[in-house]
């Protein structure tokens, strides 16, 4: 018979702690086995001498030697009692255990600071969703389900009607006659921005930009790797006398400048036409809002003029009549840079969805869109006009600017204010709104832009009032 290798005297040091015994004598005997104490081939006391050794019952020993049997640490056969398994040293020194870590007690974080609530939301680009009419939207969506996806695998959706649908919209609402091939169908106008160096040779080239203007579009050009150059805005928008020297393209926002609100008359419209046609220049036309004028009459965009096809690249979107969830924009170009456009399009995978644009061609096509826009500008005109009143009554003093279109005003402050400090301020009272001169690069620029196309007219004498009390606190 055999003899038995007699058990090694097993003084374990096992922690304290949460974690129930059974692990806490597992990862002891563990332990052991990393620092050379327990070696391969040694055998462990019985349960009953361990428990009695280290003054605890035997259910948590035996619960542990199962716990080391089953992750391999232990060997144990019927008679013989329980060994160290070849290579468990090794196991242990690289960190093996028999069970999961029980997680640390986490520690009590303090509750983060809650942000003042925001009661009224005048940030600029948020038009009132609430106003599309469910039943016509859930009709164009229910015609869309009366075709099935296409397998165009492998390039963008051409969308046939939706561009026509496009292109007989901007005839009616804007003046603008475009041929539906040169029309594109892409993703929301800032990242779409991107791809317009690429298609039309712009990337090194110095590009003219409103100053004060759409941010996006100077982040586009810049990254991109265009010379952004600002030119100042007036009154009446860019002057096309100071464009510089040597730029070969140039952004505006004609119809509602964005975001001091100008109205670029026809006469500098025309000569900023004749800039582009004299020296083959491109005029990038973001026709963001030109939907929206209320004491005016509409004036057709830019690209309506005679031969400004040839010279004017289109930008419409439906975010601001619409929604910008929907993710929808549109570019018109010259004939002579379609390929182009396309080509950069594709090469970004900027594309709309098949079943949007679907949708939203079943939307103009049966009227809801005219039906939409007709709504909206009675709406959006009454709470202009409310929000105008209570800035009357209660800032008097302070000039609001771009009142007659869009969807936002800009009020004016002092040049020694810090209009960032007065939007911190505004938000602390519970109005979220964007400081002007975040949108200036050099332009002396400050006030506060506030959109009004989802403050409800009963509700602007109490916004303003709250905007008044941030105006005139001092700054510390």
């Amino acid at each position: 018979m055999p003899r038995s290798t007699p058990p090694v005297e097993l003084h374990l040091d096992v922690a304290e702690g949460p974690a129930p015994l059974r692990h806490r004598l597992a990862d002891a005997v563990v332990e052991a086995l990393r620092t050379g104490r327990l070696r391969p081939g040694d055998a462990l006391p019985s349960t009953r001498a361990l428990a009695d050794a280290l003054g605890v019952s035997r259910g948590p020993v035996v619960a542990a030697y199962d716990e080391l049997v089953a992750a391999g640490f232990v060997v144990s056969r019927a008679g013989s009692g329980a060994t160290v398994a070849a290579g468990a040293d090794a196991a242990a020194r690289a960190g093996a255990a028999t069970h999961v870590p029980d997680p640390a007690p986490r520690r009590r974080q303090p509750r983060p600071t809650t942000p003042p609530r925001v009661r009224f939301d005048l940030r600029p680009g948020r038009p009132d969703t609430s106003l599309v009419d469910p039943g016509a939207w859930r009709r164009a969506w229910r015609d869309v389900g009366r075709s099935l996806p296409g397998n165009d695998a492998g390039e963008l959706p051409r969308h046939t009607r939706l561009r026509p649908a496009l292109a007989e919209h901007l005839r009616r609402s804007r003046g603008v006659t475009v041929d539906p091939e040169d029309l594109f169908v892409v993703p929301g106008v800032g990242g779409c921005l991107r791809a317009l160096p690429e298609a039309f040779g712009l990337r090194g080239k110095r590009v003219a930009l409103e100053d004060p203007g759409y941010v996006e579009a100077w982040t586009a050009f810049a990254a991109e790797g265009c010379h952004a150059v600002p030119v100042p805005v007036d009154a009446d928008g860019l002057d096309p006398e100071d464009i510089p020297a040597g730029v070969e393209a140039v952004y505006v926002t004609p119809s509602h400048q964005y975001p001091l609100g100008a109205r670029m008359p026809v006469t500098r419209r025309a000569r900023l036409l004749d800039w582009a046609r004299a020296g083959g220049g491109l005029v990038v036309e973001d026709d963001y809002d030109g939907e929206f004028r209320y004491d005016v009459s509409p004036l057709p965009a830019l690209r309506s003029l005679p031969g400004a096809a040839e010279h004017v690249v289109y930008v419409g979107t439906a975010s601001k009549l619409l929604a910008p969830s929907l993710r929808v924009a549109w570019l018109a170009v010259p004939p002579r840079l379609r390929d182009p456009l396309r080509v950069a399009l594709e090469s970004r995978s900027l594309a709309v969805n098949e079943q949007t644009g679907l949708a939203l061609a079943s939307f103009i096509e049966s009227g809801s869109l005219a039906t939409h826009h007709a709504r909206v500008n009675r709406t959006y005109g009454a709470r202009r006009a409310a929000l105008v009143e209570a800035v009357a009554r209660h800032l008097p003093g302070h000039r609001l600017e771009g009142v007659d279109a869009g969807l936002h005003v800009v009020l004016r402050l002092p040049d020694d204010v810090d209009d960032h400090e007065v939007a911190d301020r505004c938000r602390a009272a519970g109005v979220a709104l964007s400081p002007l001169s975040a949108y200036a690069v050099q332009a002396p620029a400050r006030g506060l832009v506030l959109c009004y196309a989802g403050l409800p007219e009963s509700a602007a004498a109490t916004a303003v009032r709250l905007i008044a009390g941030a105006v005139a606190r001092p700054t510390s």
